[in-house]
Formats: structure tokens, sequence, C-alpha cells
């Protein structure tokens, strides 16, 4: 009985000092309907400009207007798949201090290409929610839905005249579940990465407009193409 209760211990100190298990998963991510598409037409120099959070999400009584978050990371998603619709030519106007600076090193002036076109925009719509329910007051189980949704607009602005040449909106919404049936299931807290997900999936939506739009003979681009 001493043996049996010996090797017992000794097993469960050994699981106790095992090193930790370290997995790594490559998550494919969402893209643009034009994403690797071929495209021979014109591409036309473009600067993200303005892009703010006009709704109330993140926006406590101690909120100063300064750090946008959300309207910065609007801001990024919408410049990275514009560029990666390949239909656009995007400048880079948040490291100039950065690029003159490296410039400067290298014994050269900064030379930098104007854009013909500014796209601009708000995040008008976002928010989150969470509903669920319990079986015999939880007994039996009970589901948990944590939802966000988010609704952007931007619009194409001619450089030379200030003229909105092209407008569009784009939503989207995701939702997790997590259900529990006599014990058993998943168990989860809150998810904040749906936040950055729905914001992600709502400039897809209008990136894919905005593309469309372009194809289709909506946008008339000014001047001559590159």
């Amino acid at each position: 009985m001493k043996q049996i209760l010996f090797m017992f211990m000794f097993c469960l100190l050994l699981t106790a000092c095992s090193a930790p298990v370290e997995t790594k998963q490559a998550i494919a991510v969402d893209q643009v309907k034009s994403f690797n598409t071929a495209y021979q037409g014109p591409r036309y120099p473009m600067v993200v400009g303005k892009f703010e959070n006009k709704t109330q999400y993140h926006k406590g009584i101690f909120y100063d207007g300064k750090d946008d978050q959300i309207g910065h990371q609007a801001k990024q998603i919408l410049k990275t798949h514009l560029v990666s619709t390949n239909r656009f030519v995007m400048m880079d106007r948040w490291n100039l201090k950065e690029l003159k600076k490296e410039a400067e090193f290298a014994g050269q002036p900064l030379n930098v290409t104007a854009g013909k076109l500014v796209i601009s925009g708000a995040v008008t719509e976002f928010g989150r929610r969470e509903t669920g329910g319990e079986a015999l007051g939880g007994v039996l189980g009970g589901s948990r839905t944590q939802s966000a949704y988010a609704k952007v607009s931007v619009s194409i602005i001619d450089v030379n005249t200030s003229q909105i040449i092209f407008s569009a909106q784009g939503a989207g919404q995701t939702s997790l579940t997590n259900e529990q049936v006599l014990g058993f299931g998943s168990k989860a807290g809150y998810d904040a990465t749906l936040t950055d997900k729905v914001l992600n999936l709502a400039m897809i939506e209008v990136v894919n407009r905005l593309v469309e739009g372009l194809e289709s003979g909506k946008i008339i681009l000014p001047g001559k193409s590159q």
C-alpha cells in the first residue's frame, strides 16, 4: 500500500514539475475581395486624411478628444486594406518626421509625392452587447453570447477641387457564443478581440464598395494616371 501511495505521489510531482506546453498556429486574416487579384488600370496617389470615432465608444468622462484610439485603429486598417487592393498608391503622412531624419542620414532631401486624392471618414456606429440565459437557474446549463457591431463611412475627395467624388458605407457584426450543459461545455470571459474584428470587417466592406465603384465607373478620378 505504501509503495502504491509513493508511486502516486511521485507521478503527481512529475506532473507538477513538467514543462509548460507551448502551441503555435498561424491564423488566416480576412481580406478584401480584390486582394491579390490582377489589375491593369490606373493607380492614383491617395492620402488617408482625418478618420475619427464619432460614437461614444471609448469616450469616458476623462476623454479629451486627443487620444482617439478607435479612430487611429480604423485609419491604419483602412490604409492596409487600400494598399492590398492594388488600385491605389498610398502616401504615408504619419511618419514624415522619421522619413525626414532618414533622408538627412542619407544626405538627400525628402522628396514627397503629392496625393491626388484624400480619403477621410468616421466610425459612425459602434457597440457591444451580451445576451444569455440559464436553464433551471443554471442547474441544467446556459449560454452566453457576446456581440459587436460597427459601421464606417468614407469619402474620396479631389485634392485640387475639394469635391467629394465618391462616398460609401460599410458595416460588420461578429459574435461569440459559449454554451454549457450539465456543467460541460465552454465558458469564456470578456473577449476584447471582438472589438478589433468587427472594425476590420466593417472596413473590408467599405473598401470593397470603393473598388466596386472604381471598376464600375462610378468613381471618376481626376488628372492623369500613374
